[in-house]
């Protein structure tokens, strides 16, 4: 049976506008944007198909174009929307941390910098450099390394923090096997570039360590 056909109070997109989009399963959100679906099976049908064969819509959103458009029904079209749609997730993310102060809104920072980070195959070392009301002036990934490595170079930090008169920074890197558990290397560093900055009175307000589905924030504050 078509979604047309359906009850209205059954309809994905009419159960979102009656009942807002927190409220919807994850199912109907994906069949919202998949729009329709292919023949005998409805866009609903889909999309808990789509969720079963990634293993839930994190997976699904992560997936290559390739692994996207080898699943029928899908295609470079639909690929592209879902990239367009991350990247409008990662702006929001990125316009709240603009606009707010870090340090009362920390989730809003993890989340962010899971979102930048999480995807990377190779460890990258990154930071966001905060004014002194520890608002976000700017964010950059600094160095790119290994599976397991990266090597931080700390006079590149103090370059770039001093270029944009920075009162305070957030740390932050991936762990691409996926569990954010810090190492002593990870504590070690934390350590060394907290008593490098201090002297040019730069903060280190937390260094966080991304994983697949979680982080660990070292909560230096």
């Amino acid at each position: 049976m078509s979604i047309t056909n359906w009850p209205i109070k059954e309809r994905p997109r009419e159960k979102l506008l009656a009942r807002g989009a927190k409220n919807l399963s994850d199912a109907d959100l994906l069949a919202i944007f998949i729009r329709s679906g292919t023949r005998g099976k409805t866009a609903v049908d889909l999309a808990h198909e789509l969720l079963k064969h990634f293993g839930g819509l994190r997976h699904l959103l992560d997936a290559s174009e390739e692994q996207i458009c080898n699943f029928r029904g899908l295609g470079k079209a639909k690929y592209a929307e879902l990239q367009a749609t991350l990247e409008i997730s990662r702006r929001y993310l990125e316009e709240q941390l603009m606009q707010s102060n870090v340090i009362s809104n920390t989730k809003i920072a993890h989340l962010y910098l899971a979102a930048k980070l999480r995807n990377y195959q190779h460890e990258v070392f990154a930071c966001l450099f905060l004014d002194n009301q520890n608002h976000l002036i700017h964010y950059e990934e600094l160095f790119h390394g290994t599976i397991n490595n990266t090597t931080v170079y700390p006079r590149e930090i103090v370059k770039i923090a001093l270029q944009h008169n920075t009162a305070a920074v957030i740390f932050a890197h991936n762990h691409p096997s996926g569990t954010p558990t810090p190492s002593q290397q990870d504590k070690e560093l934390t350590n060394a570039l907290i008593n490098i900055l201090r002297p040019l009175d730069i903060r280190v307000l937390d260094h966080i360590i991304i994983g697949s589905n979680d982080y660990v924030a070292l909560g230096i504050i």
